[in-house]
């Protein structure tokens, strides 16, 4: 027999959310075969398989969450199942340690407790015990009707109609507005906002933000893409993937601003991976474009719109969500001059990318038609001074005003 843990999915994920059971207890399974759709703080993700076998029993239900190590499921031999005291076994590390295993042939005590020890605690899933201890009800008092007996929330919300009055939901944590409920519509917050809520609070909190603002030239910008989508049609490159590759180049020439903040030292990353910033529903997540720097800006489209595309439908991998070390967030296209983005950590900085606009410019003292850009460069002071991002982001602003140089 074979637990099956909770699997780490993402660098922030504390916990997971079972999505949805692509196998039932007793189907068959090879190694490769998704067996569960497991939903993180950031997607939702495929398990695969790493033994062949039979599922012989689940103990997280749908809708139901597990933090990471958890057991969610049991794997047995083909041709064999799982045993009523087996399945009380897989259960009990999910809750609580278990007290030192009883004989195999021993059944448990004719005479117990009222209030049974946490050894011997039904099993339950993780959302049950806790609307179990918000509503004061005794897990010892119900029949489970998840699998193998498990109790789960369908039963803890029964036991709470049955006890006649009382509060249908937990006291929420922060004070509701004192309007009536007709003119609120009440929506859980999501992992995904939670991780993205405290991350962000961390980030502020334990990161001095400094804020480095150039205005670009986006002339010549504009026609080097035009020039670009001319040639490689159909395919087209984006003014973002520009400059994403313009980021890459001027992070592997000045490699003091691709680091990662310790409390013990600085990491110079050898690599210069560009997260993306995706908006979806739910929040935003960012894509890693890997290696970036050695990619041509045509094949920096390409991968971007297919990990943008991923990340809309719910199906970036982990790998595809970590090992960034420089972040491009770009709201030109809703219309913003420019704004200050948060600081993804571990990285160091962020580049915030406002809207191409045309305005009057001053060239040679007579005021003409331009088109400009503006970039706002966020940086952790604890990893770079402000010379060392002034630097960066001016042979940034070179490379975009000279498209030429992105591509020598």
């Amino acid at each position: 027999m074979t637990e099956i843990l909770m699997p780490r999915l993402s660098d922030t994920m504390e916990e997971g959310v079972i999505s949805s059971w692509q196998k039932k207890p007793g189907d068959a399974i090879a190694v490769g075969d998704v067996i569960v759709d497991i939903e993180t703080d950031k997607a939702v993700m495929e398990y695969e398989a790493y033994e062949d076998g039979v599922l012989g029993e689940i103990l997280v239900a749908e809708g139901e969450s597990a933090p990471i190590g958890a057991p969610i499921a049991v794997v047995v031999p083909a041709g064999s199942t799982v045993a009523p005291k087996e399945k009380a076994a897989a259960t009990v590390p999910a809750a609580a340690p278990a007290p030192a295993p009883a004989p195999p042939a021993a059944a448990p005590p004719a005479t117990t407790s009222p209030a049974p020890s946490r050894g011997t605690r039904p099993p339950s899933s993780p959302l049950a015990r806790r609307l179990a201890r918000d509503h004061g009800i005794d897990l010892a008092t119900l029949t489970g009707s998840g699998p193998g007996g498990r109790i789960v929330r369908a039963d803890i919300e029964a036991a709470v109609r049955a006890s006649g009055p009382a509060p249908q939901l937990p006291a929420p944590q922060t004070p509701a507005p004192k309007v009536d409920d007709a003119d609120v519509e009440r929506v859980p917050l999501t992992r995904f906002r939670k991780v993205a809520a405290r991350r962000l609070t961390e980030s502020k909190r334990n990161a001095p933000h400094f804020y480095l603002t150039r205005e670009v030239d986006a002339e010549a910008l504009l026609a080097f893409r035009a020039t670009l989508n001319t040639a490689l049609a159909p395919a087209k490159v984006s003014v973002n993937d520009l400059i994403v590759k313009a980021c890459a180049t001027a992070l592997r020439e000045h490699p003091a601003v691709n680091v990662s903040y310790t409390e013990e030292e600085l990491l110079f990353h050898k690599r210069v991976n560009v997260g993306v910033a995706v908006a979806v529903e739910d929040g935003l997540l960012v894509p890693v474009v890997k290696d970036a720097d050695r990619k041509s800006v045509s094949q920096i489209g390409a991968e971007t719109r297919e990990l943008a595309g991923k990340a809309r439908d719910g199906k970036l991998s982990a790998q595809e969500m970590s090992g960034g070390t420089f972040s491009v967030s770009n709201l030109g296209m809703y219309g913003i001059a420019g704004f200050s983005a948060v600081i993804n950590p571990p990285e160091a900085a962020i580049l915030a990318v406002g809207a191409v606009r045309d305005e009057p410019v001053v060239r040679d003292g007579q005021v003409v038609p331009g088109t400009r850009l503006s970039v706002t460069l966020s940086v952790d002071h604890r990893a770079c001074d402000g010379a060392t991002g002034a630097a960066f982001l001016a042979r940034l602003a070179e490379l975009l005003e000279n498209p030429l140089l992105i591509v020598a």
